[in-house]
């Protein structure tokens, strides 16, 4: 039997593209403080590792929904910072709208009906 965490990890893994999309509509971000940002939203139930975070990162750079600049950091390494672009905010907007539908209908068709 698998346990409940990692199936919702794998539910999660499915929405992770839009998720990361949510953390950057509240502004640019780099990796490290994505993956804080996520444990915080969640308060503390999901950990993002970071080999998925950068694959997600990729593909909606490829997919041109964020794009990337480097930090202007004087201390320590420089950081890349990731930003929203316009598409990106209409395809979180979408994925949210469908989500919503997906989770009333999986309810509906799930929960024993009084």
């Amino acid at each position: 039997m698998m346990g409940e965490s990692s199936i919702s990890s794998d539910m999660i893994r499915g929405h992770l593209d839009a998720i990361i999309l949510r953390v950057l509509s509240e502004g640019d971000n780099y990796g490290y403080e994505i993956i804080k940002a996520i444990a915080k939203n969640s308060d503390g139930q999901y950990e993002l590792k970071e080999p998925s975070l950068y694959t997600s990162l990729k593909r909606l750079e490829a997919q041109k929904l964020i794009s990337s600049y480097w930090g202007d950091e004087t201390q320590g390494g420089r950081r890349k910072y990731y930003r929203l672009t316009g598409e990106g905010a209409e395809a979180y907007e979408k994925a949210l709208a469908a989500w919503k539908v997906a989770r009333a209908l999986i309810d509906q068709l799930m929960e024993r009906q009084e």
